[in-house]
């Protein structure tokens, strides 16, 4: 007679806007789970939904088989994986450290390097999906790093996501997300100006979007990110600030391998003008905010 094996022992360490509900599902799917963040509320509402709390990165690894991150930027994952009291010095063979994170290639190729010497496996593994997606389980998934260790965190990262794609060794997935990045803000920058362009030019931007969806132009954005600015909601999916980040992440690595991306280049002086104005904690898809200055147009009038 075969047991079944025991699920996994998951750490969660990052628990922001998308972090406490990735967390969340991971803890509905059956894995005993401890969480840690800087902030306790969120500690708070996920041990009394079930969780194990712990007091730092150190202290999370110690306890369990795959310690997961979530964090705004490369400087933060680098300290919690690192740093004094970081996953580094709970570490042993046989760990496995996730970071879904979107950070810079180069900041998780070290991260991997440094773990390996204590023999700690490293997967970049950031997600894309919103807040949304967060929430309902259905992210999409890029991952970077050994093939083998993927496969024993695969069961994990099915109860937070639909999609889940091995891109190739440390720092794939990052440049996958990376590549994510400049699409979704192309998209959003496209769709702000489309709208002010057909409020100004006289036309109903509602209907235009209906009328153009259905063709050449249908992506995710224009399905999901209308409805929500015509209702006046410009609450964060994605906060702005973090599309700015991303955005530059990618203009530094374009730069460390000479590549030339002048659009992206252009959205980023855009969704930093959104900082400029004080609407970094705007949805991203309100950088149409920026053209109804630039145009002296509104889209709700």
């Amino acid at each position: 007679m075969t047991s079944t094996p025991s699920p996994l022992k998951v750490g969660y360490i990052g628990l922001g806007l998308m972090g406490k509900s990735i967390a969340r599902n991971i803890l509905k799917a059956g894995f005993p789970l401890v969480v840690h963040n800087r902030s306790r509320a969120a500690v708070n509402e996920l041990v009394a939904e079930g969780a194990g709390e712990a007091f730092s990165p150190a202290e999370v690894a110690s306890q369990v088989d795959v310690v997961f991150t979530n964090l705004p930027d490369s400087p933060d994952v680098e300290l919690v994986a690192l740093g004094p009291q970081g996953v580094i010095e709970g570490g042993r063979p046989g760990l496995i450290f996730v970071d879904n994170s979107t950070i810079k290639p180069a900041t998780s190729r070290y991260i991997a390097r440094m773990l390996a010497e204590k023999g700690v496996q490293c997967l970049d593994a950031p997600v894309s999906g919103g807040d949304i997606g967060a929430r309902q389980g259905t992210l999409a998934i890029m991952v970077g790093g050994p093939a083998e260790a993927l496969e024993t965190v695969r069961p994990v990262l099915q109860a937070m996501g639909k999609t889940i794609t091995y891109v190739g060794e440390a720092g794939a997935g990052q440049i996958a997300k990376a590549a994510n990045q400049i699409m979704v803000a192309a998209q959003m920058v496209a769709m702000g100006e489309l709208l002010i362009f057909a409020r100004k030019a006289g036309a109903d931007p509602q209907k235009v979007v209906e009328a153009i969806k259905g063709g050449a132009a249908q992506c995710w954005t224009l399905d999901v990110k209308p409805p929500r600015l015509f209702a006046g909601n410009r609450n964060p999916g994605f906060k702005a600030h973090m599309q700015a980040k991303d955005l530059n992440i990618i203009l530094e690595t374009a730069r460390q391998y000479g590549i030339p991306l002048p659009s992206a280049a252009v959205d980023s002086q855009l969704f930093n003008a959104m900082l400029e104005m004080d609407m970094g904690e705007l949805d991203n898809s309100a950088v149409l905010g920026v053209f109804e200055v630039l145009a002296g147009a509104r889209l709700l009038e």
